[in-house]
């Protein structure tokens, strides 16, 4: 079978008990005939502390429900609108040609996928003190480990395919940059490592009420002349990593722009799957100011159609910056008619005019 037709995407939610019962109660739903790749873990701590207090909780029910096959793991502190605690899962469905193998750096474990097209790595959760350090210090340290993994696992830095990233009160100040400004420097300085020849990957820079910064990442080596990647512009927009001075925050010196595709493909012979990027209500460069939430959603979702062409999605995630927004966009989003798991959460996007974002993955 073809590597799209493997990879699985799915959606599991709870109802509200103590956080270790909600825990149970989503692992209990992921079957056992699937390899789990990636599990990422949505909820609403109400402090720092806590966040930390929930992680090692949560990390040590999937070690002892997962044992030498701990997939990669990772707690997310943004709000969920349909749930008090989501739990989205990545897993794949092995033959014969496939080889997969878990592993660790330090605590965070990881996953390494081998086939005759490819090798994949699912990694993350990686994170630094959150209670202590600021998101520049953190970036620095989490940017550091990711070094160290893809050197371990000889993954060049332009192989990163898709990242994730949150980034706790993205828009506020510390120090003398905006924290998302701040990343987004770390990860300029990061990826100068690497020629990047074949596009930068596909990314969502998104807010996340408390956890600091958190990293997700997918990689790929591919081995055979019928897999590959390809970066997909929108024509209705500018390129992120291309935007002028104009859109990027003020400081003291030159920003670095965020350096992403607005969406990057895998074929595999006939088949392919897009990351579909953190996408929103954006023109050329410019964001669609005072229209509401209805058109912004509509103008995302005309963004998201130029991205995936032919591509149906299989899991669709929408940020929304204001909670009572959540049954018009439920609504709205339901008119589209897409069968497809849909995740809802509260979250800060990186424009202050910006009400929503939608990310996700589709196959063709």
């Amino acid at each position: 079978m073809n590597y799209c037709d493997k990879i699985k995407y799915t959606i599991y939610t709870t109802e509200k008990a103590l956080f270790p019962v909600m825990i149970d109660n989503l692992l209990k739903q992921i079957p056992d005939n699937e390899s789990i790749l990636r599990l990422a873990f949505f909820g609403t701590p109400a402090t720092n502390e806590e966040y930390i207090a929930r992680r090692a909780i949560l990390w040590n029910k999937v070690r002892n429900h997962y044992g030498d096959n701990e997939p990669n793991l990772s707690y997310v502190s943004q709000p969920p609108l349909n749930a008090p605690l989501i739990l989205e899962v990545h897993s794949f469905v092995p033959d014969s040609g496939d080889i997969i193998t878990y592993k660790k750096l330090q605590e965070y474990p990881y996953v390494i996928l081998e086939n005759a097209d490819a090798r994949f790595l699912f990694a993350g959760g990686f994170q630094s003190d959150v209670a202590n350090k600021s998101i520049k210090q953190q970036s620095d340290d989490v940017f550091g480990k990711i070094d160290e993994l893809v050197k371990r696992e000889n993954f060049p830095v332009n192989s990163i395919i898709r990242q994730w990233n949150y980034i706790e009160k993205i828009t506020c100040y510390q120090e003398e940059n905006q924290n998302y400004q701040s990343f987004n420097n770390a990860r300029g300085n990061f990826y100068a490592k690497a020629t990047w020849v074949n596009g930068y990957p596909a990314a969502t820079g998104i807010g996340a009420n408390l956890g600091g910064m958190l990293i997700d990442l997918d990689a790929v080596v591919f081995k055979s002349p019928r897999a590959y990647a390809t970066p997909i512009d929108n024509k209705l927009q500018v390129a992120a990593h291309a935007y002028s001075e104009k859109v990027l925050e003020k400081a003291q010196k030159r920003q670095t722009a965020p350096k992403f595709e607005r969406a990057k493909s895998m074929t595999f012979g006939d088949r392919r799957l897009v990351y579909i990027s953190g996408t929103a209500a954006i023109r050329g460069e410019e964001s669609l100011k005072g229209v509401g939430l209805e058109r912004q959603l509509h103008i995302t979702m005309e963004n998201i159609a130029q991205l995936t062409g032919n591509a149906k999605p299989v899991m669709l995630r929408v940020y929304l910056k204001d909670k009572e927004d959540y049954r018009l966009s439920e609504r709205l989003m339901n008119e589209y008619n897409l069968p497809v798991p849909i995740s809802y959460m509260c979250a800060d996007i990186c424009r202050d005019e910006l009400l929503i974002e939608i990310e996700g993955i589709a196959i063709d």
